[in-house]
């Protein structure tokens, strides 16, 4: 790609975040748009309505950056929570890192790189038509001293992530720790959930739970709740789900008569009493799903029941510390322990297959950014791609353009892929849509772009893994501006994109001038960190990888940092509420998603100084990788048991305090009703986390 074509996606890349951040400082201050830019301010019922009409408040203006800004790390842990505070430390970690990387890339290695002379001289005064090659490392001659700058580079750049991990992670298990010990009681905290609960002939699930846990732990089992199927009140609810929106409705429209409303609601009383009814009496009906919430009189008890096997066979009596009651993700309670491992190989094959699928858009992809290719194939638009503005157009900014529209639509398809594997809280599923997240994109964006057009060309190199690092190094370096209009188009305007929240605030607009009713009831959004956190680490990984390359990209991942963190917190202060809390559960992966970027950078740094002829450099970079494998094992062993589980220290600690507090025995006397409360309203809501309304619902009976 030519200066001119990178230009041209730049601009517009950049102009296009002038826009959506102008268009947001104007929009956020209009009153009809508090659902869209402020709902946490709804729902902890601080919206003011201010009808005021100045010129001021169509103006763009800049105190929203103020008011983002403020908030002390303490202030906004009580705000939003500590997976909130653990996930802007991703934006400062990586600020920090890529700050030193860019003070060196810039000012040591690029003026290095441009001293060779293995491509033609670089013409200043005809910049647009020049390759940007001449400051990467393929200018550098073979066999040239200046590639033990590079070589000092790698070791100084892998102390200093080395050094910024180690710390982050210590500072965000002391966070955790802190959190656990400051929060107050909480059910899940004394619960265990129990799955593949044997039967036995006339023998009820709830009789085998409780005669289980006696003989088992008598000093320590408190209750339990077994869940519980029912279509009969799942009926009533989608009654009473279709009056409240036939009631809103008619309050909605401007000529609707008292009596009309008044009648409606003496309908809906009807549902809700027979609601309450079936509830109360839900033992009496439902058939039982080998699950159950087993509660103990402390968390220590629970913790050392989750920790011993409880059966002779490893597929009953299958036991983990029960979600949070908001947490609970209902659909899978009847899931069979063959079912569950069959759908994680079905999920597996299914991953590979859209992963194989996804190589023909980044094929496509690839064919645009080489406009020579083009003309080959497509001879008839040879004359269309011969104006100068079409062509930057096309191989600039359209490539990564098209590539971040259909990764877009990967997100919801993991998440998809990740509930069918049987988890039974909300935040399993999202950290592992995470993780395969981060994987796909690694794979599809990164190494299938780098290596397309080689692997055919030099499939017997691949076949033989030794040769992987110096394919890299052939490979890497030629797509360094391909991920520079990457990084401005998938990262700074789809950053810049996230204050403006278009699809909400269209569906705002038309519920209130088209429909004039509010079909659903008003909840504020969670942040999808299933899409967020694998997109930052993917710009992570970018960096790290071309720091010794192409470190004129460096300073473009770290003006997405710098937009990440501002506009992130203001969508945490303002817009996303909490759904549930894991403490930062997600921290690990980003620490090992870093480290595998570290392990890359070395590798390509191995193939290169392989193919640049520099023996010595490239056999002491194997010292490199070892020493930070043993780094990433000492912080495995010292910081993931961390979250992992509470020590019983910690347990013990908190139990303690409590156990003289007169007010246990009314938390212990309601600790089963927050569960069966969450069963009930899981499927009476009406908000966009809902679960289908196909879905059976699950309910638990008390005995």
């Amino acid at each position: 790609m030519i200066v001119s074509a990178l230009l041209t996606s730049v601009g517009i890349n950049l102009g296009l975040c002038v826009l959506f951040i102008a268009i947001y400082s104007i929009l956020r201050k209009q009153p009809w748009n508090v659902k869209v830019y402020a709902p946490r301010s709804i729902v902890e019922g601080k919206a003011q309505n201010d009808d005021d009409i100045s010129l001021e408040r169509f103006l763009p203006s800049t105190g929203w950056l103020v008011s983002a800004w403020s908030p002390s790390e303490d202030e906004f842990l009580a705000i939003a929570g500590l997976d909130a505070v653990v996930f802007m430390r991703i934006f400062i970690l990586c600020f920090k890192v890529f700050l030193v990387a860019g003070i060196i890339g810039m000012f040591v290695i690029v003026p290095v790189n441009y001293r060779g002379d293995q491509i033609e001289q670089f013409n200043l005064f005809n910049i647009t038509n020049q390759s940007l090659d001449k400051f990467s490392i393929s200018n550098l001659n073979d066999g040239s001293n200046w590639l033990w700058v590079h070589f000092a580079a790698a070791y100084v750049i892998t102390a200093v992530v080395c050094y910024l991990l180690y710390s982050e992670y210590k500072y965000i298990a002391s966070k955790r720790l802190e959190y656990f010990d400051r929060s107050g009681r909480n059910p899940h905290e004394f619960t265990i959930l129990v799955r593949s609960i044997p039967t036995y002939d006339g023998r009820s699930l709830s009789a085998t739970v409780n005669r289980f846990f006696t003989e088992l732990h008598p000093s320590l089992y408190m209750d339990h709740l077994v869940v519980r199927r029912t279509n009969k009140l799942q009926d009533l609810m989608n009654g009473a789900k279709d009056i409240y929106k036939k009631i809103s409705n008619l309050k909605s429209r401007e000529h609707s008569t008292e009596i009309s409303v008044s009648s409606y609601d003496r309908i809906s009383e009807d549902p809700e009493e027979k609601l309450w009814i079936e509830k109360t009496g839900i033992s009496m009906s439902g058939k039982e799903v080998s699950a159950a919430f087993v509660c103990f009189r402390s968390r220590y008890a629970m913790t050392e029941v989750v920790r011993i096997r409880q059966s002779i066979d490893p597929t009953q009596w299958i036991i983990e510390q029960a979600p949070e009651p908001c947490d609970v993700y209902w659909p899978y309670f009847s899931t069979t322990f063959m079912g569950r491992w069959i759908s994680k190989v079905l999920i597996i094959l299914a991953s590979i297959v859209l992963t194989i699928f996804f190589l023909i858009p980044v094929g496509f992809v690839q064919g645009l950014a080489h406009l020579e290719k083009l003309n080959e194939l497509f001879p008839f638009l040879q004359n269309i791609l011969s104006i100068p503005f079409v062509s930057q157009v096309v191989t600039g900014y359209l490539p990564s353009l098209i590539l971040h529209t259909f990764l877009s639509m990967v997100p919801p398809v993991m998440k998809f892929f990740s509930t069918m594997e049987g988890y039974l809280s909300n935040n399993e599923i999202e950290r592992s849509a995470c993780t395969k997240m981060i994987w796909f994109t690694t794979w599809n964006i990164f190494f299938a772009n780098v290596l397309s057009g080689t692997v055919v060309n030099q499939w017997n190199v691949i076949l033989e893994p030794k040769n992987l690092p110096i394919l890299l190094a052939n490979a890497v370096p030629a797509q360094a501006t391909f991920f520079i209009s990457y990084v401005v188009t998938s990262g700074w305007t789809d950053i810049s994109a996230e204050l403006t929240r278009t699809s909400s605030l269209i569906c705002d607009f038309l519920g209130r001038n088209c429909f004039r009713c509010c079909l659903r009831e008003f909840t504020a959004p969670h942040i999808p960190y299933h899409r967020a956190i694998p997109s930052i680490l993917f710009f992570g990984l970018i960096g790290i990888t071309y720091f010794l390359l192409a470190p004129l990209i460096l300073p473009f991942i770290l003006v997405y940092f710098c937009l990440g963190y501002i506009i992130y917190r203001n969508q945490l202060l303002n817009v996303y509420c909490k759904k549930y809390e894991t403490g930062g559960r997600f921290w690990p992966s980003v620490h090992n998603t870093l480290i595998f970027s570290l392990f890359l950078m070395q590798a390509i740094a191995f193939g290169i100084f392989t193919v640049k002829q520099l023996r010595l450099a490239y056999l002491l970079t194997i010292p490199l990788m070892f020493a930070t494998y043993l780094f990433n094992e000492y912080c495995r062993k010292r910081f993931l048991p961390i979250f992992t589980a509470y020590s019983a220290e910690s347990i013990l600690k908190k139990d303690r305090r409590e156990q003289n507090d007169p007010t246990m025995e009314i938390f212990f006397d309601n600790l089963m009703s927050n569960y069966r409360k969450y069963m009930v309203t899981e499927y009476c809501s009406e908000n966009p986390d809902s679960r289908s309304s196909e879905s059976t619902p699950l309910l638990s009976d008390h005995t």
